[in-house]
């Protein structure tokens, strides 16, 4: 029988631990070992009792979430699960910045909310954190000569008098991979980057808040109708999936209850390659599943290029490997590569 699960439960409310608890406690995968009302009270927890996972509230006395989280990763990283509602959601991706793996919304009391949350909370006690501790800090980029250059475009008479865009498609990992890209990539980076990065409703305003904290570019929730303008970050509701529409505007369309992933990458990635076309850059990060593997495709088909964050660099190597082994990717970059990349592929599609 494999060995279950240990949790360390941290929530200053009393009532919340117990329904966590109990939540947990419905699988057999689980078992709590201790919990906390407080960060400091986890950080000793955490010396004494080496939890496999860490149910982290942010809102508590004496020590917060945020400071437990940085002070655990500095001594014992542990995979941390920040558990919140959505209007604390700007600093739940806050505290992904400092180490913890992902963000969950509370549950409710509905099975499908409960088993949701289970399924998330397995999956990140299976991420090695200490692998990619250093990646969170968004470290300043270093070009060096030994990155390999782009290969030779072949001129076309649209390239040159229009911008490239750029679309990313992110799942587990991805609001780590994405604050460390948009911090890298110069203020004067003048095409336009959609992104789909899978999240829990509720949640992307927050993230969105908090990316434009991090990015030299201006961030926003992406809205029906607006236009598409060179150098501005539009992400993804997650209530909607994102598209573009012919005349080059957002499209929004609603979520179905049958979608597996909320908000779609391969929506995104698809309509970028029938309306850009040769102008189309799509990039596929870190994350759980194949969503986005056939939206590559389709970029690579209408002309575009196409970019892959690598293994290494990687919280979770799933739908960049899908795309990755379905060859339909040009190159494959660890993460800290991709902003100079981007930069220097814009200039090299917009030259004639």
């Amino acid at each position: 029988m494999a060995r279950k699960i240990r949790v360390l439960l941290v929530d200053d409310s009393a009532l919340a631990r117990l329904f966590l608890r109990s939540i947990f406690e419905s699988d057999d995968a689980f078992e709590v070992m201790a919990e906390a009302s407080n960060g400091t009270e986890a950080v000793a927890q955490v010396k004494r009792q080496r939890p496999d996972l860490i149910s982290m509230d942010l809102e508590m006395p004496q020590m917060r979430g945020m400071a437990a989280i940085e002070e655990i990763m500095s001594f014992r990283p542990t995979p941390i699960l920040v558990v919140s509602d959505y209007t604390n959601a700007q600093s739940a991706y806050a505290a992904v910045s400092q180490g913890a793996v992902d963000v969950v919304a509370k549950p409710g009391l509905s099975e499908g909310e409960i088993r949701a949350f289970l399924e998330r909370a397995r999956l990140v006690a299976r991420i090695p954190v200490i692998t990619h501790v250093r990646a969170l800090r968004c470290p300043p980029l270093v070009r060096t000569a030994a990155v390999p250059a782009l290969p030779r475009l072949l001129p076309n008479p649209e390239r040159v008098q229009q911008r490239p865009i750029f679309a990313i498609a992110s799942s587990t990992g991805g609001p780590q991979a994405l604050a460390q890209i948009l911090s890298q990539l110069p203020s004067d980076f003048d095409c336009a980057i959609l992104i789909a990065q899978h999240v829990v409703p509720g949640f992307a305003a927050g993230m969105a808040k908090w990316l434009a904290t991090v990015s030299n570019l201006p961030v926003k929730l992406a809205e029906l109708g607006e236009p598409i303008i060179p150098g501005q970050v539009y992400l993804s509701p997650s209530e909607m999936h994102l598209n573009i529409s012919r005349n080059r505007r957002v499209d929004l369309q609603e979520v179905r209850a049958s979608d597996v992933y909320r908000p779609s990458c391969n929506r995104l990635l698809e309509s970028v390659a029938l309306v850009y076309g040769g102008l189309s850059v799509g990039i596929i990060l870190t994350g759980m599943g194949s969503d986005g593997a056939k939206g590559m495709a389709f970029i690579k088909t209408a002309g575009g290029y196409t970019l892959a964050q690598d293994e290494s660099s990687s919280v979770v190597y799933g739908m960049n490997r899908v795309a990755i082994e379905s060859r339909q990717i040009d190159r494959v970059l660890p993460l800290d590569e991709m902003a100079d990349a981007m930069v220097r592929l814009a200039k090299r599609i917009m030259q004639p």
